[in-house]
């Protein structure tokens, strides 16, 4: 299994800022993490109902989500703060104006585990569900899930437990989309508010070196 850092520095993310928390309300307990995009590219992929769908460039934030005793990690990316892609015709209200998600990617993981510089590294196990506004649900890498079974990679057991969380994710959130996107937006409020008071975040070395210079 790929075992990946929740900067996402393998997507050359590390040099932008990054925080990571632990969050403990009614509203959410586990691990909460935000990517904010302070420039870059837009990158785009594509969907039947959405079509072309943003998932990087500047202005954008990722939020990242892993409740407890749960095998998956939410990936809400949202468009820059109160605006949304004009092209997206279908595009629906959305429950927090400011916060106005491009598509939720939702990882199937074993687990959470220390890493270098106190960010935080995440297993992850191949399969992957897409969620849009719009309505689109897709099931997505079977096909990798499967090979890594067929090569040992995984044993059965976590093979089928992949397969149950995929489909506890579709139960939860594909008929669910703006139950998602309320609970998303609610959260990343909890996490901007820690934020902007200044409680201490733990924050990878390219950030502090940033700050550094700042200072």
């Amino acid at each position: 299994m790929n075992h990946k850092r929740l900067n996402r520095d393998k997507w050359g993310f590390q040099y932008y800022p990054y925080y990571q928390m632990r969050i403990d309300h009614e509203l959410f307990h586990g691990m909460v993490c935000l990517i904010r995009f302070t420039d870059g590219e837009k990158n785009y992929w594509e969907t039947p109902k959405a079509g072309r769908i943003q998932v990087t460039g500047e202005g954008m934030t990722w939020l990242e989500m892993i409740p407890d005793d749960t095998q998956r990690m939410i990936t809400t990316m949202y468009f820059p703060d109160g605006t949304h892609d004009p092209e997206r015709k279908q595009y629906p209200l959305t429950a927090d104006e400011k916060y106005q998600p491009s598509v939720w990617y939702i990882d199937i993981i074993e687990g959470i585990e220390p890493g270098e510089d106190g960010v935080a590294v995440f297993i992850d196990k191949y399969l992957d569900v897409i969620i849009t506004p719009e309505g689109d649900v897709k099931v997505d890498d079977r096909d990798e899930l499967d090979a890594a079974y067929d090569s040992g990679d995984l044993t059965k057991a976590q093979y089928e437990a992949a397969l149950a969380e995929g489909e506890a994710v579709l139960r939860a959130y594909g008929d669910d989309v703006r139950g998602l996107d309320a609970w998303c937006a609610a959260v990343r409020q909890l996490a901007e508010d820690r934020i902007a008071a200044g409680e201490p975040i733990t924050m990878c070395r390219e950030v502090r070196e940033i700050l550094k210079l700042k200072a």
